[in-house]
């Protein structure tokens, strides 16, 4: 940012790179946590916190029970918003476009990438479906680890999802609430630039 507040960046994925490394050395736990906000068809929303990860050359990925809420919503509502918000930065980015499966070689090794105790946790959840107590998810954590002594299958149903953007908004906060917000739009071309009022 200069001194007039203008934003100097003509790649909106270049200008989330270098904030989210900036938010990597500032922000005390998870940086790359973002809202992540989907709809059913007739457009009933519904948000939760997910960690979005870089899978090359996609920024905005994610890994996630398909059989959960927003993979349900994701199944026949395509499209999803994110917002990071780096508190310490006094800064966001917002995120919109439509979802696409990641390759089931992108999931299986991100997967097997993740602590054991996680992959089980994984493998035993029915995200987003009742379960009776505590004590019977601990449960069926210990019963399916002692029957999967070594490697974790990654389940069918665990799989990672991108969002292509059509939107990257860039928000500094301001004094007076005199916001800055600058706005990407996907064009023909590339992206077309342009400045928010606040």
């Amino acid at each position: 940012m200069n001194a007039s507040r203008e934003l100097v960046a003509q790649d909106p994925f270049e200008l989330f790179d270098r904030w989210l490394g900036e938010a990597e050395e500032k922000e005390a736990n998870d940086p790359n946590a973002a809202a992540l906000a989907t709809a059913t068809p007739d457009g009933a929303p519904s948000v939760r916190m997910v960690l979005v990860k870089k899978v090359a050359p996609a920024r905005f990925c994610f890994f996630t029970n398909a059989e959960s809420r927003k993979g349900q919503e994701l199944k026949v509502n395509p499209r999803a918003s994110l917002c990071f918000h780096w508190k310490s930065l006094r800064r966001q980015v917002r995120v919109e476009g439509a979802v696409f499966d990641l390759e089931s070689a992108v999931a299986d090794a991100y997967f097997h990438s993740r602590a054991r105790a996680s992959q089980i946790g994984a493998a035993i959840s029915a995200q987003s479906r009742i379960v009776g107590s505590r004590e019977e998810l601990e449960e069926r954590v210990r019963r399916f680890a002692e029957a999967t002594p070594g490697e974790v299958p990654r389940p069918a149903y665990w799989r990672g999802f991108r969002i292509e953007p059509e939107r990257i908004e860039f928000w500094i906060s301001g004094e007076d609430r005199l916001h800055d917000r600058f706005l990407f739009e996907r064009v023909e071309d590339g992206w077309c630039l342009v400045r928010l009022f606040p």
